[in-house]
């Protein structure tokens, strides 16, 4: 069901929150692929979230600027951060949507 929401929604990762709202990973297309080679191996398609999820993830903060934002994605492999407020994530960042925000400056 998770990788149904992300194909539908035309984006390639998204944050995953407990159930207080705080940030408890963020699930990719990558840890999607680590289900398939699981899947390869036990001929098991299935799983939580939980068990495929990064729970190491970089993120920031609204007060951030475009540009500093832009010099993280240049020097790391990420394609996109989650945004914290005080903890609590409010949404995310990818490198599509920061490449349309500085189209629309010039």
């Amino acid at each position: 069901r998770a990788a149904r929401l992300l194909v539908d929604n035309n984006i390639g990762g998204a944050p995953v929150v407990d159930a207080g709202g705080g940030l408890a990973g963020i699930l990719t297309e990558k840890d999607f692929m680590r289900v398939v080679l699981n899947a390869s191996y036990y001929a098991d398609y299935g799983g939580r979230v939980a068990d495929y999820m990064t729970t190491t993830v970089e993120t920031i903060s609204p007060d951030e600027s475009v540009v500093a934002v832009a010099k993280r994605f240049m020097e790391t492999p990420y394609h996109r951060y989650p945004v914290l407020d005080n903890g609590r994530l409010v949404g995310q960042v990818s490198r599509r949507d920061l490449l349309r925000a500085l189209s629309d400056l010039w």
